[in-house]
């Protein structure tokens, strides 16, 4: 398989090898300040939401119904969003999208302060946000290599997930803790200012046209060419499934936190808080961990090793009997989760040209939404036999199919050395360019 060009402009290599060397260029960082107060709002909306669900049904099948309503369209939607994100100006994009979901969570906090808002608002609440993120998150990653080159994707990608899992320590901390001090309807409008902040940050970040031959073929032959590319590309297209085997089962877990501690250890929506916030810790750590290592160090065996553990630490987390204990195994658990999900992804982004990087994004976002469509049964069947042993279950499975998928794929175990066979090329083109 040919080897992808450089992607994005030409920037020297960077003489901080450190964890915050994509800092350097600046249009990231105004990138950066985006993400991290979009996602921060996200991570805030994920208790609110899952708060106020629980609250009007006290159903566990009802959490299930509010992540499928984000996932459907999401999987129905994303090849369409990525091809758009390929043709047209990606700042553009993402900035129409976040403002659709702003104009949304604000109809939802008008319909909250008025005492009008039932479980069926939250649902078409829901499927709008998961119409909107095709458009915005494809859109997104392909700034992000468009400001930082290939050279620069690992570090940079790393980051925006170490952002993002920074704001699921803090948004979900203090919407717990304010839900309690300030009541729900304060918390919700301090969420949807976070949103509105996110679109202004955009303001600062140049316009990301597409690439000329992207922006000249049909909108048909645009989006084919994604497909073809995924049929020609076969580690790419199997890192994407090695991507949503095991979250598929697993990561519903975090939909679910509300009923661990409403229903299990009773500690409110402070506990649910906080044990939101140590979730988000372990994905922090988790993407610092991948921001900081070299790319000439091998992927496949800590990928697999990862899952191992989260399977296993998630497992403990299912079982345990009490909040305390909780905490700090849901945080070890995210931290394999994150490292795993870090490392996949960039593994993708590292391979992939940029006239296809939209589309392809929308596809490894196609296995991000998968996970949450699996909150649906894992959800129904919590209902029936309790969460604890649910989310056990799923665990012990998800480690049993990683291995099987490891194990039966010749491609995904060639993976290392075409990744630095990728990189090396990279180098060799970009340094030649910047002669």
């Amino acid at each position: 398989m040919a080897t992808p060009p450089p992607v994005g402009p030409v920037i020297p290599a960077s003489p901080r090898r450190g964890v915050f060397a994509s800092f350097e260029v600046s249009q990231f960082r105004w990138v950066f300040a985006s993400n991290a107060t979009f996602f921060l709002g996200m991570g805030g909306q994920q208790v609110l939401r899952s708060w106020l669900v629980f609250r009007l049904t006290g159903s566990e099948l009802s959490l299930g119904l509010i992540s499928a309503m984000v996932a459907i369209p999401m999987l129905v939607v994303a090849p369409f969003g990525g091809s758009i994100a390929d043709r047209r100006d990606r700042r553009k994009l993402v900035a129409f999208g976040q403002s659709i979901v702003v104009v949304g969570e604000a109809v939802t906090l008008l319909l909250l302060v008025t005492d009008r808002l039932e479980f069926w608002h939250l649902l078409v609440m829901s499927l709008i946000m998961g119409t909107s993120f095709p458009f915005i998150m494809p859109a997104r990653q392909a700034i992000v290599a468009n400001v930082v080159g290939r050279a620069r994707l690992t570090n940079a990608m790393a980051l925006n997930m170490a952002a993002v899992n920074t704001t699921r320590i803090v948004g979900p901390a203090v919407a717990g803790f304010l839900i309690g001090a300030i009541g729900v309807e304060l918390a919700y409008g301090l969420n949807v200012a976070l949103y509105v902040l996110a679109v202004l940050a955009l303001v600062r970040v140049r316009p990301a046209p597409p690439t000329e031959s992207a922006s000249l073929q049909s909108f048909r032959s645009n989006l084919a060419e994604g497909f073809a590319f995924l049929g020609r590309d076969r580690l790419v297209l199997v890192l994407l499934f090695f991507g949503l085997v095991p979250m598929f089962l697993v990561m519903p877990f975090q939909n679910l936190l509300v009923v661990f501690t409403e229903d299990v250890w009773q500690v409110g929506p402070e506990g649910l808080g906080i044990m939101s916030a140590a979730a988000g810790a372990g994905g922090l750590i988790g993407a610092v961990l991948v921001a900081s290592r070299r790319d000439s160090r091998g992927r496949l065996r800590p990928m697999l090793l990862s899952t191992l553990a989260f399977g296993l630490f998630l497992f403990l987390f299912a079982i345990s009997p009490w909040y305390l204990l909780g905490l700090p195994l849901v945080l070890v658990a995210n931290i394999f989760a994150s490292y795993y999900s870090a490392m996949n992804s960039t593994a993708v982004q590292v391979l992939i040209p940029d006239e296809v990087r939209g589309r392809v994004s929308a596809f490894l976002m196609m296995s991000f939404s998968l996970p949450l469509l699996g909150t649906l049964p894992v959800a129904a069947i919590a209902e029936v036999v309790g969460a604890p042993a649910a989310v056990a279950g799923a665990s012990i499975l998800a480690v049993l199919l990683g291995f099987v998928f490891v194990a039966s794929s010749k491609t995904l175990r060639g993976m290392d050395a075409r990744l630095q066979s990728a990189i090396r090329a990279n180098a060799g083109a970009t340094g030649a360019k910047a002669m």
